[in-house]
C-alpha cells in the first residue's frame, strides 16, 4: 500500500506508455512474423501447386516412359522375331546368291567379250570409212584420167571398126575379081580344043579345090583369142567351147567374126544363164560376179580387143 500510495499517477501514466509502447512494438514484430509466415505460406501453396504440377507431369511422363517401354518392347521382340525369320531366309538364299554370283560373273565375263567385239568391229568401220573416202578421193583426183582413157578406147574402136569395115569390103572385092576371072576363064574355055579344054579341066578342078578351101575357111567363126581369154578370166568362165558356142548368138553384124563388145554382152548374158540352171538344179544361191567386171563393159567396149 505503501509503495502504491507513493506512485504517481504520472509515473503509472508514463509505464502505462511505456508497456504499451512494449507491447505495441511486440505487437508489430508478431504482426511482420504474420505478415512473414502468409507470405511463407503463400510461397508454400505457389510451391506445392507447382510441385504437385511436376508430380502430375511426372506421373505423365512416367506412364509415356512405361508405354514406350511397352513399345520398345514389342518393337524389340517383333525386331527379334524379323531377324530369326531373316537368318533363316538368309541361310535358305545363300545357295542362290552362290548362284546368282556365278552367274553375274559369267554374264559379265560374256558382257567384256561382247564389248570387246563392238570395239574391233567400229574399230573396223573406222578403218573401211577411212578407206573408202581415200579410194573416194582418189577417183575424184583421177577422174579426168578415166574419161581421157574412155574417150581413147571408144577412139580406138572406131578405128577397129573402120579397118574391119575396110577389110570386108577389100574382101568382097576380092570375090568379085575372082569371079570375073573365072567368067573369062570359061570364056576363053570355049574358043581351045578339047585337048585344051581338059588341060584346063584339070587345072580348074585343083583351082575350085583351093576355092573351095577358101571358102570353107571364110565359113569358120574369127575372133580375138587375147580379147576370149581376158574375158572368161574376168568373169570366171571356165567352159571355152560352151561359151564360143553360145556367144555366135551375139554376132549381130553377121560377119562371123566376135568382135569384144559381142563376147562381152554374151558373156553377161552367158554368167546369168549360168547362174539360173545351178539354181533350178541344185537350189543354191548363185555367187554374185564383180561389180567392177559389170562396169567394165557397161557401154559394150573391150580393152582385150586386138592386144
Amino acid at each position: 500500500m505503501s509503495e502504491t500510495s507513493t506512485v504517481t499517477p504520472e509515473v503509472r501514466i508514463k509505464e502505462l506508455e511505456e508497456h504499451l509502447g512494449e507491447e505495441t512494438e511486440r505487437l508489430l514484430k508478431l504482426y511482420s512474423a504474420y505478415e512473414q509466415q502468409e507470405k511463407e505460406l503463400l510461397d508454400t501453396k505457389a510451391e506445392v501447386e507447382v510441385l504437385e504440377t511436376e508430380i502430375v507431369d511426372r506421373e505423365i511422363e512416367k506412364e509415356s516412359l512405361e508405354s514406350l517401354l511397352t513399345e520398345k518392347d514389342a518393337r524389340i521382340r517383333e525386331l527379334e522375331f524379323k531377324s530369326s525369320k531373316t537368318g533363316k531366309q538368309v541361310e535358305h538364299l545363300e545357295p542362290e546368291l552362290e548362284k546368282m554370283e556365278e552367274k553375274y560373273a559369267r554374264e559379265k565375263d560374256r558382257l567384256g567379250k561382247v564389248f570387246s567385239i563392238a570395239e574391233e568391229l567400229d574399230n573396223d568401220l573406222r578403218l573401211a570409212v577411212v578407206e573408202l573416202q581415200t579410194r573416194d578421193s582418189w577417183y575424184m583426183d583421177h577422174m579426168s584420167l578415166f574419161e581421157n582413157l574412155n574417150k581413147a578406147i571408144q577412139n580406138r574402136y572406131e578405128m577397129i571398126e573402120a579397118a574391119a569395115e575396110a577389110e570386108r569390103q577389100s574382101q568382097h572385092m576380092g570375090r568379085a575379081i575372082a569371079e570375073r576371072v573365072e567368067e573369062m576363064v570359061e570364056a576363053r574355055a570355049a574358043e581351045m580344043t578339047i585337048d585344051e579344054a581338059s588341060d584346063i579341066d584339070s587345072v580348074e578342078s585343083d583351082s575350085s579345090e583351093s576355092a573351095s578351101t577358101d571358102e570353107g575357111e571364110e565359113d569358120e567363126w574369127k575372133w580375138s583369142e587375147n580379147v576370149l581369154a581376158g574375158v572368161m578370166d574376168k568373169n570366171g568362165i571356165k567352159d571355152r567351147d560352151a561359151f564360143i558356142e553360145f556367144a555366135k548368138a551375139y554376132d549381130i553384124d553377121g560377119n562371123r567374126y566376135l568382135k569384144g563388145s559381142e563376147i562381152a554382152a554374151a558373156a553377161v548374158d552367158f554368167i546369168a544363164q549360168d547362174s539360173a540352171d545351178q539354181e533350178a538344179t541344185a537350189d543354191e544361191t548363185p555367187k554374185d560376179t564383180d561389180p567392177e567386171s559389170s562396169s567394165d563393159w557397161s557401154d559394150g567396149q573391150d580393152p582385150w580387143e586386138g592386144q
